[in-house]
């Protein structure tokens, strides 16, 4: 990654492969799927009491996750992490598709076996666990090449077996979120999942305009409250706005309050409820964008959001990129761009409480 500000078609939040040997990035872009629906990808309906606040809270150390990609950036050992800032679960990244309706790690390694698998078990072994991210920017996403609601949840099933997830993140960009067709697959799935999986904790994360979700973030929170998905929290990534007023901490607040107002409107709940359900995970340091940066202050900022509403989480990406660049470093893959102590922004995150 060469620098905190490539091409659009390549955001740092959303790389998803590696060339294996050589760290350099494979992200080719994948044509959005048919857009006729399949019929088993119709909404399914009744599940969800409009009004009420269903599903599991997710609270505590779960909602203070942050993303860790172990396929670049030079990434640091899960467990040093937990030892300097003592935060306890990660948000691992990215499974993908293997090119058919088989999830794997960036889509070619496999769930169990390897080196992911292991950083899972340590995790663990030190008390902490994790949630695990299927989607991203780029790559081939489970919700285009699955082709029906019922494939698709059972590549979500796969993965939640070969873990014994506890949480699942569905990172839906790019061609996977233009889709409508998509967008109904991954919500009726999701609701197949908490059917078959109860107790387990559903987290959708999409990008968003400083207003909020825009017209395709609507729709599939729409989708998910018509479908019946008590899906535990709604997030958005506050951070490629192409331009925004106040600093990043107000507009990210901003946004936050648009997609309260989405997710209220769609499931019919209270202010409080609403908030409980929404999330935010923002990107550290300097983003795609070149004149947009996220300081530890904006940190600061959204950590009193939080509390202040108990949204269901708050996470960033990424904690690869959670230092200081060396001499003459730009940022991107491994380091922030801006002068910070060693986890600076990990330990902010880690004061949440849910």
């Amino acid at each position: 990654m060469p620098t905190a500000v490539p091409p659009r078609v390549v955001p740092a939040r959303r790389l998803v492969s590696t060339l294996a040997g050589l760290g350099c990035l494979v992200l080719p872009l994948i044509a959005a799927a048919p857009g006729a629906a399949n019929a088993a990808d119709a909404p399914q309906t009744g599940a969800l009491q409009v009004g009420a606040a269903t599903g599991a809270a997710a609270s505590g150390a779960m909602a203070v996750a942050p993303y860790e990609y172990l396929g670049w950036g030079s990434p640091q050992k899960p467990t040093d992490v937990m030892a300097a800032t003592g935060v306890k679960w990660f948000t691992l990244a990215f499974v993908l598709s293997d090119g058919g309706c088989n999830p794997k790690w960036d889509g070619s390694r496999p769930l169990t076996g390897g080196s992911d698998e292991s950083a899972i078990k340590s995790i663990r072994a030190a008390g902490g666990d994790v949630v695990v991210s299927v989607g991203g920017w780029s790559g081939n996403k489970l919700g285009e090449k699955c082709s029906s609601t019922s494939a698709l949840a059972g590549a979500y099933q796969k993965l939640i077996d070969a873990y014994h997830l506890k949480a699942l993140d569905i990172d839906i960009e790019d061609t996977e979120f233009s889709n409508a067709t998509v967008r109904q697959r991954v919500v009726s799935a999701l609701k197949t999942v908490k059917q078959n999986n109860p107790g387990i904790v559903t987290y959708v994360t999409m990008g968003t305009t400083p207003n909020g979700p825009d017209s395709n973030g609507k729709d599939l929170i729409k989708k998910g409250a018509a479908a019946g998905l008590a899906n535990d929290g709604w997030t958005i990534m506050p951070f490629d706005f192409e331009g925004h007023s106040g600093t990043m901490g107000s507009a990210t607040v901003s946004a936050l309050e648009g997609l309260k107002a989405s997710v209220k409107s769609a499931y019919g709940y209270s202010d409080d409820a609403a908030y409980r359900h929404i999330g935010v995970s923002s990107m550290n340091g300097k983003t795609d964008e070149s004149d947009e940066t996220v300081t530890t202050g904006d940190f600061q900022t959204m950590l009193g959001y939080a509390k202040q509403h108990h949204i269901a989480r708050f996470t960033f990406w990424a904690v690869n990129r959670d230092r200081q660049c060396g001499s003459g470093g730009d940022a991107g893959s491994s380091c922030s761009g801006v002068g910070q102590s060693p986890y600076a922004f990990t330990k902010i995150t880690a004061q949440y409480a849910g």
